[in-house]
């Protein structure tokens, strides 16, 4: 088996281009992380607040990774609340158990 060869893809962050290595099946996913942090970047650099590509991107950086935190955060408070409504509803689709009493004349 051939070791997998990486070829460069041009992002543009800023009006500045960077290549990257990227295998060829995640090329897409690249594009697409570099189009969401293009824009974040953008955002920071239209309020005015920020200076600089490197502060920009740095802001950028934290902003995305508050963002996937607190998306972390919710999915699992999500999933816990699926689980414990699959539980309830087990309850109250179990058949009733043998021996209870329950249907005998």
């Amino acid at each position: 088996m051939q070791p997998r060869e990486d070829q460069n893809v041009a992002i543009t962050l800023l009006e500045k281009e960077f290549l990257i290595a990227c295998p060829e099946e995640k090329r897409e996913e690249l594009r697409e992380a570099a189009r969401l942090l293009n824009r974040t970047m953008q955002e920071i650099k239209k309020s005015g607040k920020v200076f600089g590509l490197e502060r920009i991107a740095v802001m950028a950086a934290l902003n995305l990774s508050h963002d996937y935190l607190d998306t972390s955060t919710r999915l699992r408070e999500m999933e816990q609340r699926c689980q414990r409504l699959c539980e309830s509803m087990e309850k109250v689709l179990a058949p009733p158990a043998e021996g209870n009493g329950q249907g005998r004349d």
